[in-house]
């Protein structure tokens, strides 16, 4: 197991290997190797698991003419080498790599329908003057590309993941839309050639990319039949039978045994259902007849499982009757994925996946690799079992409208009736959701209909009534491949092989060719796993409806993370997305968190990811949207002046950018201390300071903001309990750009606490009878107006501002005299006693109130002086001015 990267095109130097390689040193951190020639580069990250002296790579071949690179594993290399010997062959080293290199030489692209494994490979080829790459049969492991040129002068770059192509610099990181929307609208991604980045591609299942070295010209094509194959295979329907469970069972124990080939510890991860208890027991069955090959799996087998004891999808003891019915053989490792872990994995998790994921789950299975790397190489698991056999519920549907399609109404009565308890089931979960009264969410109730519809031609859909027609869609399209995904970016991010036994191409073929009865009968699914292990397994995994698989309590996850989630949907970069309606989505979450809405969590999830993908992948280049902007002193945000007129006197503004400000900041000596950072800048300070200082009158003016959170008035909206009457008056508020006022129910929650609802409801009335009568503001002459100071969370604004509801701050007056005094104390004498006080203003884009002032200025000057807000929002951190009175 490796990676792989690699370019093709004029112009491309070796120098850019090194820079993709260098991306995937967790894929192979046992070595690396580099061959460049002409317009041909490859370059090789080797992680050692078979043949450790003698399989380096790039491997060339005996005459020097072909070059390999190749990740993956190969598990029939030795039927293939005695075959290749027969042919006249010689072999130097005991490696699949060899045996892969050599069937090429011998068969060309022919070889590879030969090869019964996983694999991502390219061949550099002076013989018939071509490059190759190709893909395995199902996937298992990747093959990126992209065209960084044209198509009649290509720069073709390929690798075995995604960031390697980008840091070449030649291809922009930029999203993909169509994918992005598929994946937010239907549920899915990995079921095209395209990524969820704009140019990148991948090698489907069975491709392989065939360069012309001479003209420089590629096509993609299939080198295998293997999905038409099974089509046909299932036509066949050898009828079921214990004959047909037995050598399905010897086939199946057979894949299994060959990939415990190694050099290096082996072990199993184990969830608990049925298809990675079939490969802990075989093994086991394995390890007590002594079978051959079994040295890397040691005395003890180890398994790997992930436990969430008390939430609803713990499987623990399911995986711990596996591990008793195997006699004391197993050395079980139980992993306890946290909320708290995931939050602090988050961003490499997602760096991990390198696109966005259906669910958090995939995160379990993130945290079984990260604690088996610790303790073994070679890892196998149950992937594939479920899209071959039939594993989750709507496969039922399915078979049950095949057999009504085809009027076999007898088998028909027989499997409905037999699968009553499934449909129960599901049928329960659905009534209670109905019966709940709550509300559906849909992702196109929070997506942008301005954005969507760009894409009213995409659609999704399955083949509703051909049970093995449906699995061989899923097994090659809509499912397997994004599973695979994630096996392959989990256990290679921690430098793990991971195998997969379900996916031996022959065993799948068996399957394929048996009649419907082997994948579903008498109302149970996966029969033929559950018969071939019936007398292994515990009764209560041979048995076991309910599926869960290695997956996170996203839900009791959620609610626990709901100030992590609700600080990145209140964040400036997903407000400024293009996508979504974060209104929308705020209360959408807010309303599930309170169990208003019977959302599904994976719309969250969904909406989660594309933001954190969009900020490592998409935005990394990019100032982030809470760094301050750097501005010195003595000049005027951008856009913004540092004069203004306010009833026929001029005044001159110089904005002080600050740090941001929390509840725990000092108001008055962290404020005096920048106003003392601008009068120490002399003589670099403009002149104004100067005339300050020798007696000019001028004066600070502070943002509302600061002051009410250094008060404590200002709450995270996690914090604030909205109130059914808050949701409901809030929606007759007319929303700000800003978000500013009493149009979200935060605010108005925050007002009601603060008044009192009878007040609320007192002033709504009088302010709709006030519009009959033409007049405005009547609500807050009722209400009072420091309830009109009441902002909303703001997504432009830094720190808490971005998350939090503010009050009015208390006792303005007082603090316009406490941050007077301060400032006076701090300063020359000269600079505090031309020092004309501070006013404490509320500035947004529906006006300016001085809240509170100290100075010896009417109001109506002051609030003039403010009336084009000089201090700015967001990155410019520049909450107060000093005002200098002009000739």
């Amino acid at each position: 197991m490796c990676g792989i990267a690699g370019y093709f095109g004029a112009g491309l130097e070796e120098s850019l290997l090194q820079r993709m390689n260098s991306c995937i040193e967790h894929r192979g951190p046992d070595g690396e190797g580099y061959f460049s020639e002409g317009r041909v580069g490859l370059a090789h990250r080797r992680l050692a698991i078979v043949d450790i002296a003698h399989g380096q790579e790039p491997m060339v071949s005996g005459d020097g003419a072909t070059v390999l690179v190749y990740n993956g594993e190969v598990y029939n290399y030795r039927e293939l080498r005695t075959e290749l010997e027969a042919l006249g062959r010689s072999f130097r080293t005991e490696s699949d790599t060899e045996v892969v290199l050599q069937a090429y030489e011998q068969w060309g692209t022919d070889a590879f329908d030969r090869f019964n494994g996983m694999f991502g490979l390219a061949v550099f080829d002076r013989h018939r003057d071509q490059l190759v790459l190709a893909r395995d049969h199902f996937g298992i492991k990747p093959l990126y590309w992209a065209n960084a040129g044209t198509e009649a002068e290509p720069q073709l770059l390929f690798a075995s993941e995604i960031k390697p192509i980008l840091a070449t610099g030649l291809v922009e990181a930029a999203p993909n839309e169509r994918i992005l929307y598929r994946y937010l609208q239907f549920r899915i991604h990995d079921d095209s050639e395209e990524t969820f980045f704009e140019g990148v591609r991948k090698l489907l299942p069975g491709e392989m990319m065939t360069v012309d070295l001479g003209t420089g010209t590629f096509r993609i094509s299939a080198y295998t039949r293997l999905r038409e194959e099974l089509a046909e295979l299932a036509e066949v329907g050898t009828p079921y039978s214990p004959e047909v469970v037995e050598e399905y069972r010897r086939r199946f124990t057979e894949a299994i045994r060959i990939r415990l080939n190694s050099e290096v510890p082996v072990g199993s991860a184990l969830s608990g259902g049925l298809d990675s208890s079939a490969v802990v027991v075989t093994i086991n069955r394995l390890m007590r007849e002594n079978a051959a090959g079994l040295e890397a799996v040691g005395a003890k087998q180890n398994t790997f499982s992930a436990v969430f004891p008390n939430a609803i999808n713990d499987e623990e003891k399911y995986a711990d009757a596996a591990i008793a019915v195997c006699q004391g053989n197993i050395e079980a490792h139980k992993i306890k994925p946290t909320p708290e872990a995931f939050d602090a994995d988050l961003h490499d998790f997602v760096r991990t996946m390198e696109e966005p994921i259906i669910s958090s789950g995939p995160y379990a299975q993130y945290c079984v690799m990260k604690e088996a790397a610790n303790h073994v190489t070679v890892l196998l698991d149950g992937q594939g079992a479920d899209e071959m056999m039939a594993g989750y519920i709507p496969y039922y549907f399915a078979y049950l409208r095949q057999l009504k399609a085809s009027g076999d109404y007898a088998t028909l009565a027989r499997e409905a009736a037999s699968s009553l308890d499934v449909f129960y089931r599901l049928g329960r979960f659905r009534l209670r959701s109905m019966l709940s009264g709550k509300k559906t969410v849909t992702m196109g109730s929070l997506l942008k209909k301005d954005w969507t519809s760009k894409f009213r031609g995409e659609s999704f859909g399955n083949v509703p009534d051909n049970l093995k027609m449906r699995l061989i869609d899923d097994l090659f399209e809509k499912s397997l491949p994004s599973l695979l995904r994630y096996e392959d970016k989990n256990t290679m991010r921690f430098s793990l092989e991971g195998r997969v036994p379900f996916l031996d191409k022959e065993v799948v073929k068996y399957l394929f060719s048996l009649s419907d009865e082997a994948i579903i009968k008498e109302g149970w699914n996966k029969r033929i796993l559950r018969d071939a292990t019936r007398g292994q397994l515990p009764e209560m995994i041979s048995s076991r409806r309910n599926k869960i698989g290695f997956t996170t309590p996203e839900a009791e996850w959620f609610t626990l993370m709901k100030e992590r989630i609700y600080k990145v949907f209140m964040s400036n970069s997903f407000y400024s997305r293009p996508y979504w309606d974060r209104e929308a989505v705020l209360t959408a979450f807010e309303e599930y968190l309170t169990g208003r809405n019977g959302a599904d969590t994976m719309v969250f999830w969904r909406l989660l990811n594309v933001e954190l993908w969009f900020r490592e992948f998409i935005d990394r280049h990019e100032a982030p949207a809470d760094v301050i902007e750097d501005k010195s002193d003595y000049e005027a945000n951008p856009g913004k002046d540092l004069d203004i007129v306010s009833e026929g006197r001029t005044f001159r503004r110089y904005p002080l950018q600050t740090a941001v400000f929390a509840r725990e900041t000092e108001l008055a000596p962290e404020v005096a201390s920048y106003v003392k950072r601008f009068f120490d800048g002399l003589p670099g300070a403009p002149e104004e300071a100067q005339k300050a200082a020798d007696g000019r009158k001028w004066y600070l003016l502070v943002s509302e903001k600061i002051v009410a959170i250094t008060q404590g008035r200002s709450f995270p909206v996690w914090e604030i309990e909205v109130s059914p009457a808050a949701r409901i008056l809030s929606k007759f508020v007319t929303r700000t750009p800003a978000g500013i006022g009493l149009g979200s129910p935060w605010s108005m929650q925050i007002a009601i606490n603060e008044v009192g609802l009878p007040l609320i409801v007192k002033a709504a009335a009088a302010s709709v009878v006030g519009k009959l009568r033409g007049r405005s503001g009547v609500f807050y002459d009722v209400v009072g107006h420091s309830i009109n100071a009441i902002d909303g969370a703001t997504p432009y604004s830094l720190g808490a501002a971005s998350n939090s509801v503010k009050l009015a701050p208390k006792d303005p007056d007082g603090v316009a005299r406490a941050l007077s005094a301060a400032v006076r104390a701090a300063l020359p004498d000269g600079a505090a006693a031309s020092f004309g006080g501070t006013a404490v203003m509320d500035a947004n884009d529906l006006g300016v109130v001085v809240m509170g002032h100290d100075t010896d200025l009417p109001t109506d000057v002051i609030a003039g002086i403010f009336k084009d807000n000089p201090q700015g929002q967001g990155s410019q951190a520049t909450p107060m001015s000093l005002v200098f009175e002009q000739d």
